[in-house]
């Protein structure tokens, strides 16, 4: 019976302490979260929302999601608990014949359905936001390729090149630069308005995605998907491939600098300069080289 309480202490104390602990980092403690957009060693919770979508992704889960475990962890613990002490064998030696009851059934089946319900509402409330697309301001198109990111911008909007995006090698480094996430070419929006992130792959399945932006897209082999993001203050903010598309997975950052509109207009200036598109020469195979199919 000592050993039972003690073991039921010691559950209850570390669950309520765990939990807590959990819920004040996440919740009570916003400092936790950097606003250069990235994470920093040791945080717990999500980076610093930087759009509409993650700020309603952060308060979904915050105050939603957590409270709602909480109270079902703190209920499970305290059943079990009360369970431990008031039927464990030398308290109740004889035990009830009782083996159903229709009450306590229908109780245990409508009350996690009706939990169910009170998460899906707010749960399909964000769903269609995300997947709803707002009418665009930008276009730009990224293209997931091993390992490293291809991003295009059209020429009806100002663009008409596209560059590639690799991450700065470790002996490459500068001072202000972040290891496996500063990347050579940053992609560059205006802030305050609505991107439209179009996302393709060129050979494996890869995955767009960028916490502060509460954006995480797969990248598809001849398949378009897109998402959408309105980029509330300039700053640098950083993702990662979130598929295991490779030995070199961990290489392929995604680094967005988000900009004032003059910024933007005198950056697409310079990048046309710099990215433009060339007509690709033609290839004139040798006899040797030339495509199975084609030779003499």
């Amino acid at each position: 019976m000592r050993f039972a309480r003690l073991s039921a202490r010691r559950i209850v104390i570390l669950a309520a302490g765990f939990l807590l602990q959990s819920f004040a980092l996440a919740v009570l403690l916003p400092g936790a979260a950097r606003a250069d957009g990235y994470p920093e060693p040791g945080q717990i919770g999500f980076q610093e929302a930087a759009t509409p979508i993650a700020r309603e992704i952060v308060f979904f889960h915050n105050w939603i999601l957590l409270p709602i475990i909480v109270a079902i962890s703190l209920f499970v613990a305290g059943l079990l608990l009360y369970v431990i002490f008031r039927f464990n064998e030398k308290v109740n030696p004889t035990s009830a014949p009782t083996t159903h009851h229709s009450g306590l059934e229908v109780a245990w089946t409508v009350t996690p359905v009706m939990i169910l319900v009170v998460i899906a509402i707010p749960s399909f409330r964000l769903l269609t936001h995300q997947l709803t697309m707002p009418p665009a301001d930008i276009t730009m198109k990224a293209t997931g390729k091993q390992w490293y990111w291809t991003y295009t911008y059209p020429k009806d909007q100002g663009g008409g090149f596209e560059f590639d995006s690799e991450m700065i090698q470790p002996a490459d480094l500068k001072p202000g630069d972040i290891r496996q996430l500063s990347v050579d070419n940053e992609a560059v929006v205006p802030v305050g308005k609505i991107v439209h992130v179009q996302v393709t792959a060129a050979d494996v399945i890869h995955s767009f995605a960028i916490p502060s932006f509460g954006i995480r897209i797969d990248a598809v082999p001849g398949r378009m998907n897109e998402t959408w993001f309105k980029a509330e203050r300039e700053g640098i903010y950083y993702g990662q491939c979130s598929k295991l598309c490779g030995k070199a997975h961990s290489d392929m950052p995604i680094a967005i600098r988000v900009v004032s509109e003059e910024n933007y207009a005198a950056w697409l200036v310079e990048a046309s300069k710099k990215f433009a598109l060339k007509d690709t020469a033609p290839v004139h195979f040798a006899a040797n080289d030339a495509p199975a199919g084609k030779r003499q």
